[in-house]
């Protein structure tokens, strides 16, 4: 007897067009999915079908439900890369220049695929998170620069259009930011600095949208250098800044 065609679930099928959803970042981290009715009727199918479909991404880890708020979606993608480097870049101050290292390679391949195959849906994203920037280097607030850094950095690394840099990008990139609220707080003091970050962001930008792959490698490749640089010359001021500070109170308390 031949074997009988096996016809997935309904629940199944519903479960992949989500998963496929969270994996090409159309839904991310923290977003909400629509309400129960909402969902059913968008996607074509029942609800208790698609209730079923949750609870499969549920026992992932996918999604969470919160009660009387509805269900979002989690970080359990990156999270599963980002947790224990988190804590070891605390303990380990060598393993930023390594992040850095490989965010020079991630990026720089983010931004020659982004250039070669980057939507006009991605280009307005690109455009929104390129202006959000500029607006944010003109404001006195770290945070807010530090965030729309990360957003311009993420939607090239969505517009790539490969699953794995887009959630590597993003768990790279919320793995650094303390690093790049830091920086970016201490270039303040940098006149030139902010001309010249703004100025390699255009680079980035400008070559994605012109359609110039090489380009786009090269400006994202010169910007990671640049952030090398000068996060080594932050870290190092710092430094010199606690060990004065020591030192002053060893004074006082000797005196």
């Amino acid at each position: 007897m031949p074997n009988k065609v096996q016809v997935p679930r309904i629940s199944d099928a519903i479960a992949s067009t989500l998963e496929r959803r969270i994996l090409e970042g159309s839904l991310k981290p923290g977003d909400r999915l629509p309400a129960e009715r909402e969902l059913a009727a968008e996607l074509g199918v029942s609800r208790p079908s698609l209730r079923e479909a949750i609870q499969k991404l549920a026992s992932k880890g996918m999604v969470q439900s919160r009660q009387g708020g509805g269900t979002f979606i989690t970080a359990a993608l990156e999270s599963s890369f980002s947790d224990p480097w988190q804590d070891m870049m605390g303990k380990h101050p060598n393993l930023r220049e390594d992040m850095l290292e490989f965010r020079r390679m991630l990026e720089g391949q983010a931004a020659e695929w982004a250039a070669e195959r980057a939507t006009e849906a991605d280009l307005q994203r690109l455009e929104q998170t390129f202006s959000a920037l500029k607006a944010a280097f003109e404001a006195d607030d770290a945070e807010k620069r530090s965030e729309a850094d990360i957003a311009f950095h993420q939607a090239i690394g969505d517009a790539a259009h490969n699953v794995l840099i887009g959630h590597l990008s993003g768990a790279l990139l919320n793995l650094m930011h303390d690093n790049i609220r830091l920086n970016l707080g201490e270039l303040k003091s940098v006149p030139a600095a902010n001309r010249l970050l703004m100025g390699q962001h255009e680079s980035i930008y400008q070559s994605i949208r012109d359609n110039k792959p090489q380009a786009a490698r090269s400006a994202a490749e010169t910007h990671i250098d640049f952030v090398r640089e000068t996060l080594a010359q932050t870290l190092r001021s710092v430094a010199r800044r606690e060990t004065a500070e020591r030192r002053l109170n060893t004074d006082f308390s000797n005196s």
